[in-house]
């Protein structure tokens, strides 16, 4: 399971050309010094955001907060599984990801 969501994390990625997918182990996406997009060993796929769009996105996506390794992840929402086969609108939220942490202060 963890290699076809390796490959849908990939495919929502490369929609998104101002960035790139990093990590071998732990992959994820970042920009500015944080990280934004992130895959955990369970095949979950997380995507940061400030708090308000936070608990917003957790409601409209009926999902959670993410967690990776045991713990929760603060600002990520869990992408829950009925979404992963729209790769055009996953690419969507991960630009917007993108976007908030781009209005940061670098790290």
């Amino acid at each position: 399971m963890w290699e076809e969501r390796l490959k849908i994390f990939d495919a929502i990625v490369e929609k998104c050309p101002r960035f790139e997918r990093k990590g071998k182990n732990m992959i994820y996406t970042s920009a500015n010094g944080h990280m934004f997009g992130l895959l955990n060993k369970a095949g979950e796929i997380g995507f940061r955001y400030s708090k308000e769009v936070q608990e917003k996105y957790i409601k409209e996506f009926n999902s959670d907060y993410y967690k990776s390794y045991g713990a929760t992840m603060k600002g990520y929402v869990l992408i829950p599984e009925s979404m992963l086969t729209d790769v055009d609108k996953l690419a969507k939220y991960l630009n917007e990801s993108y976007e908030y942490v781009m209005s940061l202060d670098p790290k």
